[in-house]
């Protein structure tokens, strides 16, 4: 099912457009305005770092970091910085075009219907999550990256290149660590060679990697001072170098809603000029809050599990859902969520639409396609039209726990014919239809 974009298809020229118009709002400014901002110079300046072997963090781990990601980030950043902003400004571009095209495909292939979508059916997810799109362009964010690694490693799991699949996901890990959650699932699902290739890459790619580029032990240096200031540090004030977001508005994690909901922390502290602003039901400590933070994780956690099918019902179907659910997971489990990581509801709501337009039991498609409506109304929140408490009470997270819902549902409620089709039965499927489409 996967494929390359074609001129013959108007929603494809539609993405190509698209794409051409994004890449746009970071060339532009830099090339005829006042230079691009966001994120876009500290890329440029961490890879310059990393060609002239300078620091990338202070020396001091207690201090203001500029550059929040473990090395290997710069190093990756040094190889276009080398040929100036507008170059590595272009390749961050295009490769954000060639996550958001894979991703659709990755997502619709492994959506478990066994149907190739209609190209209205094919282009609503990425309608639906295009302002966080437009973010990972804009801010210059590896969001969208890192989806296209988790979902192709995913892929490479189908085909059981677990070791193959490992590395994608350490990559992923290794430029920004929320991806790391993947790891409990992997053993949980006893997918051990995904989950020691991940531990073997995720230290190649910490410690080997960037070794001959910036020297064994200054390296070394550098992951142990990142770790201590954007890992080790915890207070009531925050978290990871960022404290002005940690219990802000902008942060819909799991741990921030909580710690929002139970304590009086001020969701508009970004803004210290202005009133502050609470939103507790309760009002406990800072430790107290931290263990309801675990309680809340446990629950989910253990809720995911009793889901799950056992391994002998495990479908395609079925796999979908259960990743659908992962990925809405991995999202709210950050640490910090601003509102672009819920990019990563993209598979989930592929998997949801697949649902709705093929279930063959009409009641269950009306329901799926009124919820992924109300989801979608509760994403649209987020836009700068609507106020910031409508962020600060969650409505990304609101939507996720909705999808989650969904998902959850559907797998335990598969349509009778699928109920008890084995995984190996489904994959055997999948490819006959698959194959029966390309000929049609």
């Amino acid at each position: 099912m996967l494929r390359y974009p074609s001129l013959r298809r108007p929603l494809d020229i539609l993405f190509l457009v698209s794409c051409i118009a994004l890449t746009a709002t970071v060339l532009v400014p830099e090339i005829w305005g006042n230079g691009k901002t966001k994120d876009y110079p500290l890329w440029f300046w961490a890879g310059q770092q990393v060609l002239q072997g300078g620091n990338l963090y202070p020396d001091n781990p207690s201090t203001y970091f500029e550059f929040i990601y473990p090395p290997l980030s710069a190093v990756l950043l040094a190889i276009p910085s080398w040929f100036g902003k507008i170059p590595l400004y272009l390749c961050l571009s295009f490769l954000n075009i060639v996550a958001w095209w894979m991703t659709a495909q990755f997502s619709h292939a492994m959506a478990g219907s066994g149907r190739k979508p209609g190209p209205w059916l094919e282009a609503l997810p990425g309608l639906v999550t295009f302002t966080f799109v437009f973010d990972m362009f804009d801010l210059g964010q590896p969001n969208l990256v890192l989806l296209a690694l988790m979902l192709y490693g995913f892929w490479l799991l189908r085909d059981h290149r677990g070791w193959m699949a490992g590395s994608m996901f350490a990559l992923a890990t290794a430029i920004k660590v929320f991806p790391v959650a993947v790891l409990p699932y992997l053993v949980w699902r006893r997918q051990w060679a995904a989950a020691a290739s991940m531990l073997v890459f995720i230290g190649v790619f910490l410690f080997v990697l960037p070794a001959p580029f910036r020297g064994f032990q200054h390296n070394a240096a550098e992951l142990k001072i990142w770790y201590q200031g954007m890992v080790g540090s915890s207070s009531d004030k925050g978290f990871g170098q960022r404290e002005a977001q940690n219990w802000s508005w902008v942060n819909q994690s799991i741990i921030a809603m909580t710690h929002r909901l139970t304590r009086p922390v001020n969701y508009n502290q970004r803004e210290p000029s202005k009133p502050v602003r609470t939103m507790n039901i309760a009002n406990v400590d800072f430790n107290t809050a931290n263990w309801l933070v675990l309680a809340v994780s446990l629950g989910i956690g253990l809720g995911y599990l009793a889901v799950m099918p056992p391994a002998s019902r495990r479908t395609e179907r079925s796999d979908a859902e259960e990743l659908g659910i992962l990925f809405c997971l991995m999202t709210v489990a950050s640490p910090l969520a601003r509102q672009y990581y819920f990019l990563w509801l993209f598979f989930p709501i592929t998997v949801l639409a697949h649902r709705a337009a093929y279930d063959p039991r009409p009641a269950i498609k009306t329901g799926t396609w009124i919820l992924l409506a109300v989801a979608g109304g509760l994403l649209f929140l987020s836009l700068p039209l609507f106020p910031i408490d409508l962020q600060a009470y969650g409505n990304n997270l609101a939507a996720t726990i909705l999808l989650v819902a969904g998902l959850a549902w559907h797998m335990r409620h598969p349509p009778a014919a699928d109920a008890a089709l084995p995984q190996a039965v489904g994959k055997l499927q999948l490819d006959a239809n698959n194959k029966a489409h390309s000929q049609g």
